[in-house]
């Protein structure tokens, strides 16, 4: 069972297999086995660090693990740093692959410092979490943090291949959980109304981590709306700004609440409201406000975006990286399962979602 990324010489899949069989899906790459990095966070390493290690030792790699503090916090230059330096001082050319074996923090760092090293390093992904899974690890967006805004110094760079293993779910806490459904509902909601139905069938089961199959199938389904738009577009100038869906109003958040406060998930999710209730107030008769409206809502949000300031958060969305000039960009639906971008939202508009995205 895989999914595939189509971008010519850099395709590559995504499979959904235990990490005990990431080396027999190395073997039909073009790696040479041989030294590799291995990139985790202390908490993914206390579970995966040594069973994967003794997996690829097994097979003929000589394994070398870094491992950072878990959080947002990490996708820092300080940290790139800390794994530039061990990566240089341990000895490594430019086949040394990296395997990033975490959540979207790990991905976007060790995919970053792949891109950097030597001028290119191969990478492998191997997402733990939901939200890692359904989206970060696929699509080639790699980044840090800068104190100006999120994601702002990074590098397309593509995987050689992603092994999204379903067991890891088994640990992750909940609420990192749950925060990783708001990725897979904004992939409904823009590219795929099969998947929105489903999710409407199976919301208990799915919402609840109750059932592995349907939470299997779930993530098959928002990695081929993922991998379609990133096949269309692998640079984000066109389509795939619309993956976008929630994260103007997110990014900003996070950033105006100081990193850590909402997790990702909660943000997108607070955003994704504002973005339906702008969708709505455009398309009104194409747009089923109260389902699409049920659904994001089942994602919990433990902080309060009442409590933040509309003008901060405004600000924060002027200088998000994917405006053109002065002009903020929100991504909008015209109908459910299709999203465009949109430069035509006055202040006032966003007021008005942000007050809505803020009432339960």
């Amino acid at each position: 069972m895989a999914v595939h990324v189509a971008l010519g010489e850099r395709s590559y899949d995504v499979y959904f297999r235990s990490l005990t069989a990431l080396p027999s899906l190395l073997d039909d790459t073009d790696l040479r086995v041989g030294r590799c990095l291995l990139v985790t966070d202390e908490n993914v390493a206390a579970h995966y660090r040594t069973p994967l290690t003794t997996t690829l030792e097994n097979a003929g790699w000589t394994v070398h693990s870094i491992v950072l503090p878990p959080g947002e916090a990490t996708k820092s230059a300080d940290h790139l740093h800390t794994l530039y330096d061990e990566a240089l001082t341990w000895g490594i050319d430019r086949q040394t692959p990296v395997f990033a074996l975490g959540g979207g923090v790990i991905g976007d760092l060790a995919g970053f410092a792949a891109a950097t090293l030597l001028r290119g390093l191969p990478l492998v992904q191997l997402p733990t979490s939901l939200l890692a899974q359904v989206d970060a690890s696929v699509g080639g967006k790699t980044a840090i943090n800068h104190e100006t805004g999120k994601n702002l110094i990074g590098a397309f760079y593509q995987p050689r291949l992603v092994c999204a293993a379903p067991t890891t779910l088994d640990t992750l806490p909940m609420d990192e959980y749950t925060g990783g459904m708001a990725e897979v509902v904004k992939h409904a909601l823009i590219g795929d109304t099969a998947l929105f139905e489903y999710l409407e069938d199976h919301l208990t089961p799915v919402f609840a981590r109750k059932d592995r199959s349907a939470v299997a199938s779930t993530i098959e389904q928002a990695v081929q709306v993922k991998a379609d738009v990133v096949s269309a577009d692998e640079r984000e100038t066109g389509r795939r700004a619309v993956l976008n869906f929630g994260h103007t109003f997110g990014h900003a958040i996070e950033k105006v609440a100081g990193y850590g406060t909402f997790s990702h998930g909660e943000a997108v999710a607070v955003g994704m409201r504002a973005g339906l209730y702008l969708s709505h107030q455009r398309h009104p008769d194409a747009i089923p406000r109260d389902r699409a409206d049920h659904l994001i809502q089942a994602i919990p949000v433990e902080a309060d975006p009442s409590a933040l300031s509309f003008d901060a958060v405004y600000d924060a969305m002027a200088a998000d990286k994917k405006n053109e000039g002065d002009t903020i960009r929100f991504v909008l639906l015209d109908r459910l399962g299709h999203a465009y971008v949109c430069d035509g939202v006055s202040e006032s508009d966003a007021r008005q979602a942000w007050r809505f995205a803020c009432t339960a």
